[in-house]
């Protein structure tokens, strides 16, 4: 056994989750397989990964963790189910190792979010299926109650099971649009992870598992540019993570950030990554993400930035995903381009309503009107953004501006 140490000490934590993650989901595609439903091989892993939660801190976590997590869950299977001859049969002829097969857990993945689901149950039945997360830690991550997570949950396996959702990969003709839908949770909870509040580590640690996912599926699918585009989106925001929060755990602003605490290295692989991708030349809305983020990663100074790239790369997303955020997040650039008034201008000229719920364009309006030497307007525009956001570093970055506004 490797010594885990304490339950408390973070690094034991992290390795802990690692090996979990690793794990659970290849138990998962290969209990699915043999058993042929869905539903209870998810709760044989779940009960297998919560028992490794409060066992291996104490115990350590074993030389062969899959080998561990497999035992545990036969042999909850034959226990609980003894009256079900035929599951019980076959769980009792199987062992570990079993043969793999190519793709299972991409098969996995993508029943997790299949299209049938609602997003709320695919992101949750991604992460404790796929990564072996307990549903407290999900609620944890998402500040819901570890209820409404189990409720999401057993929803989503009782429509796969009722709908007859297949556990296998989608055909050819619908390969792009059913990948586009796995991005898209993972995509979620990259926002969740990196948005929330600095403090929140159970939150944060959501950035680790969408890494790890997009990683898998950029193993599995080596080919489909998307996907190898938002795995270095993420690793470029990653890549400076270190310098987003101060010691006190202040949120820092982009423009005041130092950039000596970025990662460098992990920032030029990620730049390596899209690089070439962009040379298939299919670009899609997760590569022009991360291409905007490698503008701002790669300039050594905030007053080094490619402003005018960045809002030719705004453009060309505004094309192929057109939406009222990104048109916010151009005309922030457009500020450095051509000045205040012009990015106020844009702001204003989205239809009314849209945007009115949004914290950000509320704080956007708020600097703008700032420069255009407008404190009133701004000082109204800064407390209705405060009013809107539930995100503690935000708000502490919103009361400071209004100590100062007149």
């Amino acid at each position: 056994m490797t010594a885990a140490g304490p339950a408390r000490d973070e690094a034991a934590y992290d390795e802990l989750a690692r090996t979990v993650r690793e794990h659970a989901g290849r138990l998962a595609t290969a209990l699915v397989r043999l058993i042929g439903d869905f539903g209870a091989a998810e709760d044989l892993v779940q009960d297998a990964v919560v028992e490794a939660l409060r066992r291996w801190p104490v115990d350590g976590i074993p030389d062969r963790p899959d080998a561990w997590l497999f035992t545990v869950a036969r042999r909850r299977g034959l226990d609980v189910l003894r009256r079900e001859a035929r599951y019980r049969e076959k769980l009792a002829q199987v062992q570990w190792p079993v043969p793999s097969e190519p793709d299972e857990r991409l098969r996995l993945i993508f029943t997790c979010c299949h299209p049938a689901l609602p997003r709320s149950a695919q992101v949750a039945l991604t992460l404790r299926v796929v990564c072996g997360l307990t549903t407290a830690q999900i609620g944890r991550a998402f500040l819901v109650p570890e209820t409404t997570v189990a409720q999401r949950i057993t929803r989503a396996k009782r429509k796969i099971a009722d709908a007859g959702i297949p556990y296998r990969l989608p055909v050819e003709a619908d390969l792009r649009a059913r990948t586009a839908e796995v991005l898209t949770v993972v995509y979620l909870m990259l926002n969740e992870g990196y948005l929330s509040s600095g403090g929140e580590v159970a939150s944060q640690r959501l950035v680790d598992d969408a890494e790890w996912l997009a990683a898998l599926l950029h193993e599995l699918l080596p080919d489909e540019p998307e996907v190898a585009g938002l795995l270095a989106l993420i690793r470029l925001h990653r890549a400076r993570a270190g310098g987003r929060f101060s010691a006190g755990g202040d949120l820092v602003l982009l423009a005041d950030q130092d950039r000596s605490r970025w990662d460098h290295a992990a920032i030029a692989d990620a730049v390596d990554l899209l690089t070439r991708t962009a040379r298939r030349r299919q670009p899609g809305p997760y590569q022009l993400q991360a291409a905007i983020v490698a503008c701002h990663a790669e300039a050594p100074r905030w007053e080094d930035t490619d402003w005018e790239q960045i809002v030719l790369l705004y453009d060309l997303l505004l094309a192929v995903a057109p939406s009222p955020v990104t048109r916010l997040h151009r005309a922030v650039a457009l500020r450095y381009v051509a000045g205040p008034e012009a990015a106020l201008a844009e702001l204003d000229g989205e239809p009314a309503g849209r945007l009115d719920a949004y914290h950000l364009w509320h704080a956007t309006r708020a600097d703008l009107l700032r420069d255009l030497g407008r404190p009133a307007e701004a000082r109204a525009a800064d407390e209705r953004a405060l009013r809107l956001t539930s995100n503690p570093a935000e708000q502490a970055i919103l009361h400071e501006r209004l100590r100062w506004e007149p």
